[in-house]
């Protein structure tokens, strides 16, 4: 039986089971600059309140909500600020509470409700029932972290843990599943997502938010944040960030007391705090106050964050600028309610400047207290008005001004649809490999005697087990959690010293720490002694922090979940189908920290190696640290990543410096820059190298051959040929932005806003700065409109690039971005390597460049540094591309290795010598390639570098940038720098301290002869 076939009759069996049973520092001129840039934005058209889609005010809007709010009485009005549940769980069942539901529209006019536990079909029925009868259209919400199916876990499956996602390098897959979970709450008649949750779980003994947290690293909590609430706001489903400030640092379960967080006000805004910020920034529709007790904001004995003003009004709404809707957490958490009766808290709850009051309980008690509070000038009225209108205000930009009725034909396979799909993406690419001493146990050869135990497994139903049984013919043991000591000696007894390989599953582990995860001592004991006796590697399939039991251990693994899904992918890397690549989202021990795991295990390239190893002498080489220190110390840039690659070994690999002159962020090889032009050669040249050998492309067919919106204009006549060679007569640039900024270097009104409207300002060209998209197609305009040189001559041009892009664009019916990562990037493995960083790598991995004084008044923080690619929305073909000095090294060795990596053929090693030689009797250019002088020993300055062969291929970037390859010598010299930061391209030291060809020229001179 064929393992896939095998997978489609187990899956749903198995993930039903896992489903049921589970800086900025600037100066103060360039603040102001800023601020005064948000001000002009701020009041064209629209106040600051639009800033977040839901909130956006037309002439029809307005209407909508003043006429509903006029039909509302007082009562009905402070009832539109409640949220009822609408079903419990009783004996492990869903319980319904429509009857009572239904009174309440009925009586008071409810404004929303919450889902709990409920199958869909039922669900959708109350739904359709209860917008049908209520006055005012019920705002429909969920506490969906995983989806649908961490509710409805009888027929949906759920989406994976935060956790699990904090293990994944690239940060899309976050905004896949956001988006996957809008489209299950468009479908079903939700509104509102009470996720994601972006506290910081800076705890490993936390009792509530653990797993629910994306880890312990605020910027990637941030980064992940953002990207689940941009996915399911792109499907008009309101985003609500929780726990505000931050329920990460707790040992006590809010829904049973109240928890306190003994910080500094300075710690939790450094840290808690952070990823609040930047989902607020980046228009998150909603956030959840926490029941916490944080002395550092109120001290007021036992008075929950979520009941103070100093919380909400004065640092939510006032301190960090959040306009949009505050639901409290739910009232009936013991967290809040041991201390404030229902009817208190509900008062207290508005009088601190909450909008929304989730599960208040007694709604009756609740409104007939606020009634008191309004009449005793406890609450003002006018206040309650205005919130109620905000309400209802979201309400219209949700789609309630016309509700539509929910079909339940085919509801499971639609809320079902994209779920299991994510599940296998995610969890091929969390697991995280953490130590392999063994390395014959990766993969599993055939021949070998294998034995699985299956720690915590009750049967052989397991998908892992029924893999090996059936295709490795293991021998397969089992000890539940409830077995005794002679079950764990029995099994010992078997498989000690009898085995090639030992696989030890860790299954059914509790989601929370409590009782070391349910991992008894007998089970431990067991896993112990097999791991002392054998090549015994470990696979634990569940919560990451219960690796804190196997520090030791010489081989394992964290597969984050328990199901089919995962453990066939378990499996699928056991056979050496994928290569791990997740990085542990918490420090667990002190043998295993944030951020640990390897990746690219199994391949022979780049190897570390010592210089005298491939024949360098290493003193000489190292000249290169002098030669960092001096270019760092002059303020040629404030950091560079040198990395120096001969015979396919990493022979230098050096960070230098920082990421800016002014703060202590240091530069690590880890740090991801702007390539700059590099882009031309690392993304549009291989993509072009790649059609044409396919028979795609023709490089002595013109641009109007290949693009239709140039046909008709004198560019349309150019050869791709001259276009790669830069011999095609364009224009070297075109300043596409001074046309719309003044003379002070400001935007003019209605070119930009700081909120994406999903129709108008779509482009986004920095942070909070949108631009109209249909400027983008002046810009195609102005190209096409731009002189030709009389005659063919050398003018190095962003234009030819821009072209280029377009036609990769056009062949494959894929953005370029796009394109590239599917044929190269993401089969390499190459993780932060992409366009438009800030949506795939945390923030701080980033290299700052320009603190830019025009145009984007701003620094240029994961945002590309060339305003042109920044105006086509961070993507074209010349520039626009980042990445670090790893991937770089694996790409351009696969250019020197023929076009082969990890065994997988990408390119022809004709097309690379083609494309890699000379080709113009007017310059030193290859096809799309810089190369060398080609009297090079005869110039002033030789480029790039005195010693390098004519063979050599490659290319410089703007910002500070230089890859290239020797193949006489197999060598690869990669510099990045952000040489850019902070006064831009005014900063020529770099080359005036010939820094890069300096350094290149010390690899040559360290050939021992």
């Amino acid at each position: 039986m064929k393992r896939n076939m095998m997978f489609s009759l187990i899956q749903g069996y198995g993930c039903l089971r896992s489903s049921i049973g589970q800086l900025k520092k600037t100066k103060n001129t360039r603040i102001n600059l800023k601020q005064a840039f948000v001000f002009l934005l701020c009041t064209i058209g629209l106040n600051s309140l639009n800033a977040q889609k839901f909130y956006k005010q037309t002439a029809d809007s307005q209407h909508w909500v003043d006429s509903v709010f006029n039909s509302l009485t007082p009562v009905q009005r402070i009832a539109q600020l409640m949220v009822v549940r609408e079903s419990t769980v009783a004996s492990g069942r869903p319980v319904y509470l429509n009857a009572k539901v239904e009174q309440l529209i009925r009586d008071y006019n409810i404004g929303s409700i919450c889902l709990f536990q409920g199958g869909p079909i039922k669900q959708a029925g109350y739904i359709n029932y209860f917008q049908q009868i209520a006055q005012t259209p019920l705002m429909v919400s969920i506490d969906g972290e995983t989806g649908l199916g961490m509710r409805m876990t009888d027929s949906v499956f759920k989406f994976p843990d935060q956790l699990t996602i904090g293990a994944v390098q690239d940060a899309a897959i976050a905004y896949e599943v956001g988006r996957a979970i809008g489209e299950q709450c468009k479908r079903i008649g939700i509104q509102v997502n009470y996720a994601p949750v972006v506290d910081i779980n800076n705890n490993p003994n936390n009792p509530v938010i653990n797993f629910r947290s994306f880890g312990e690293d605020k910027y990637k909590v941030a980064l992940l944040g953002t990207q689940l609430m941009r996915g399911m706001q792109e499907e008009n489903v309101m985003a609500c960030a929780k726990h505000f400030p931050g329920h990460g640092d707790v040992s006590v379960d809010s829904h049973l007391d109240l928890p306190v967080i003994s910080k500094s006000f300075g710690a939790l805004d450094s840290l808690e705090l952070y990823p609040f910020k930047t989902l607020f920034n980046e228009g998150v529709g909603s956030v959840m106050i926490a029941h916490l007790s944080i002395p550092a904001i109120d001290k007021t004995p036992h008075l929950p964050t979520s009941l103070s003003q100093k919380n909400v009004t004065d640092l939510l709404r006032r301190d960090l600028g959040f306009k949009g809707i505050s639901f409290t957490d739910a009232l009936e958490m013991q967290g809040v309610a041991k201390y404030y009766p229902q009817g208190d808290a509900a008062v207290k709850s508005l009088l601190a400047g909450n909008d929304m009051l989730c599960l208040p309980g007694d709604v009756p008690q609740a409104i007939q207290r606020i009634q008191a509070a309004i009449a005793n000038k406890i609450l003002d009225s006018i206040d309650i008005d205005n919130r109620v209108k905000k309400v209802l205000l979201a309400k219209y930009n949700l789609g309630l001004n016309k509700v539509g009725y929910i079909n339940p034909n085919n509801l499971y396979n639609d809320l079902n649809k994209d779920v299991l799909a994510l599940r296998r993406k995610v969890a091929r690419q969390a697991f995280t490999l953490l130590r392999l001493k063994d390395h014959d146990l990766f993969p599993l050869k055939p021949g070998k005697k294998i034995a699985y135990v299956g720690v915590g497994e009750l049967d052989t139903s397991s998908a892992l087990s029924i893999f090996l049984e059936i295709e490795k013919d293991a021998d397969v043991y089992l000890m539940n959690y409830n077995d005794n000591a002679a079950v764990a000696a029995s099994i010992e007894k078997a498989v000690n010293g009898k085995y090639d390989a030992v696989v030890i599953g860790v299954h059914h582990l509790n989601k929370y720490p409590a009782r070391n995860f349910g991992l008894p001592a007998n089970a431990l004991g067991l896993i112990k002694n097999l791991q002392s006796n054998n090549k015994a590697l470990t696979m634990v399939f569940g919560n990451p922090y219960a690796l804190k039991n196997f520090c030791d251990a010489d081989n394992i693994m964290a597969c984050y979940e328990d199901d089919a899904i995962f453990q066939e992918a378990a499996f699928a890397w056991l056979e050496g189908e994928f290569v791990a690549s997740g990085k542990l989202p918490v420090t667990v021990c002190d043998a295993f920290h944030y951020g640990d795991g390897i990746v690219n295990l199994g391949l022979k390239e780049l190897q570390t190696a010592s210089p005298a190893s491939v024949g360098l002498d290493s003193t000489k080489l190292f000249t290169i640290d002098s030669l960092a220190s001096d270019a760092i110390a002059k303020h040629a840039t404030p950091g560079c990543v040198v990395m120096v690659v001969k015979d396919n070994k990493i022979v230098l690999d050096k960070a230098y410096g920082k990421l800016t002159y002014y703060t202590n962020e240091p530069t690590t090889l880890q740090t991801v820059y702007d390539l700059a032009s590099v882009t031309k050669i690392s993304a549009t040249t291989i993509s072009v190298m790649k059609l044409w050998e396919e028979g795609l492309l023709d490089l002595n067919k013109t641009l109007g051959y290949y693009l239709p919106w140039v046909r008709g204009t004198n560019k349309s006549t150019l050869t791709l040929r001259d276009v790669l060679l830069h011999q095609a007569r364009l224009v070297a640039y075109i300043p596409f932005y001074k046309e719309i900024i003044d003379a002070n270097g400001e935007p003019f009104p209605g070119y930009f806003e700081h909120y994406s409207d999903d129709s108008v300002y779509t482009v986004h060209v920095a942070d909070t700065m949108y631009m109209r998209k249909d400027w983008v197609d002046t810009i195609y305009q102005r190209i096409l409109q731009s002189k030709l040189y009389p005659t063919k001559k050398y003018v190095y041009s962003d234009n030819d690039f821009i072209f280029l892009g377009k036609i990769v664009e056009q062949l494959t019916g894929m953005p370029l971005n796009e394109y590239v990562a599917k044929t190269f990037y993401k089969p390499m493995h190459l993780y932060n390597t992409t366009f438009k960083p800030n949506e795939h790598i945390a923030i701080n991995n980033i290299a700052p460049t320009e603190d830019e004084q025009y145009f984007r008044l701003q620094l240029l923080r994961g945002y590309v540094h060339d305003p042109g690619s920044a105006m086509f929305g961070g993507v074209a073909g010349h520039a626009g591309l980042f990445s670090n000095a790893h991937d770089l090294a694996i790409l351009y060795s696969m250019l020197l290795n023929g076009g082969v990596w990890g065994g997988v053929r990408y390119l022809k090693k004709e097309t690379i010598d083609y494309f890699t030689a000379y080709h113009s009797k007017i310059s030193r250019r290859g096809l799309g390639w810089d190369k060398p002088e080609k009297n090079n020993a005869k110039e002033d300055i030789p480029y790039p570098c005195l010693s390098a062969s004519p063979q050599t291929f490659g290319h410089t970037g703007f910002t500070g940038i230089s890859v290239w390859v020797d193949p006489k010598y197999d060598l690869v010299f990669i510099f990045l720098s952000n040489r850019v930061n902070p006064e831009g391209g005014s900063n020529g030291r770099l080359s005036t301290l010939k820094v890069r060809m300096n350094m290149m020229e010390a690899v040559y001179q360290s050939m021992i002869k």
